[in-house]
């Protein structure tokens, strides 16, 4: 089972890994405008608030790569920490920007924290 968690758990770090370059780099491009549904106009007026935003998310794929690196208690103590902030993030998201974060962001977070928990 803890194969199986850190799988995932490598995957929501690398998730958020993307969600850093979609904010940071692509927000204002085709690919990043695509991925947010968002306007030429709202991309340029959005982009340094886009830009903090990815640097949270790389926050969040590093601390959950640092879990993964040390293994062992301390590294699920960390992936737990980790994770229980992307569900958070994830939550609160779908709560107050669109349903769709729950989805993508929270419930990746939800299955990773329970295979952590039963690994």
């Amino acid at each position: 089972m803890s194969i199986l968690a850190n799988i995932v758990v490598a995957i929501i770090a690398l998730m958020h890994l993307w969600f850093l370059i979609l904010e940071m780099v692509l927000w204002d491009k085709p690919t990043g405008r695509r991925a947010f549904g968002t306007t030429p106009e709202y991309a340029a007026q959005t982009k340094v608030l886009a830009a903090n935003q990815g640097l949270y998310n790389g926050f969040l794929a590093a601390g959950l790569a640092w879990g993964l690196i040390l293994g062992g208690t301390e590294g699920t103590h960390v992936k737990l920490f980790f994770l229980a902030c992307v569900l958070v993030a994830g939550v609160y998201g779908g709560l107050t920007a669109t349903r769709k974060v729950l989805w993508i962001q929270g419930l990746p977070a939800a299955i990773g924290l329970a295979l952590v928990l039963a690994g």
